[in-house]
């Protein structure tokens, strides 16, 4: 496996958690993991963080409630069910409606 440490450690943590992720949404998650300002993330961190992202933004209507007006907040909750369903659908068994209910 070629990259860095951290480039391998982000690999291996996607295929730990979401499995059946297609080939093209898992290098979008790669990429979203790898950028800068996730960099002192564990690496396993900055890959979660970047999944639940990629399935929001790209799998669900988030970004259509973004621009009716909703806030962060507001579209995260409405489309938490959404994005859940995309991550269990790459056999994910994480959920970010549990991840949003620990960290409150």
């Amino acid at each position: 496996m070629a990259g860095t440490r951290r480039q391998q450690a982000i690999r291996r943590a996607l295929r730990a958690l979401a499995p059946g992720i297609p080939l093209s949404d898992a290098e979008a998650v790669i990429a979203l993991a790898e950028r800068r300002h996730m960099k002192d993330l564990p690496p396993a961190t900055a890959l979660w963080l970047a999944l639940g992202s990629h399935a929001r933004h790209v799998h669900t209507d988030y970004d259509r409630l973004l621009a009716e007006g909703y806030d962060r907040d507001a579209a995260r909750f409405f489309v938490a069910g959404d994005t859940d369903g995309v991550l269990a659908g790459w056999g994910c068994t994480r959920s970010v409606s549990e991840s949003e209910d620990a960290e409150e």
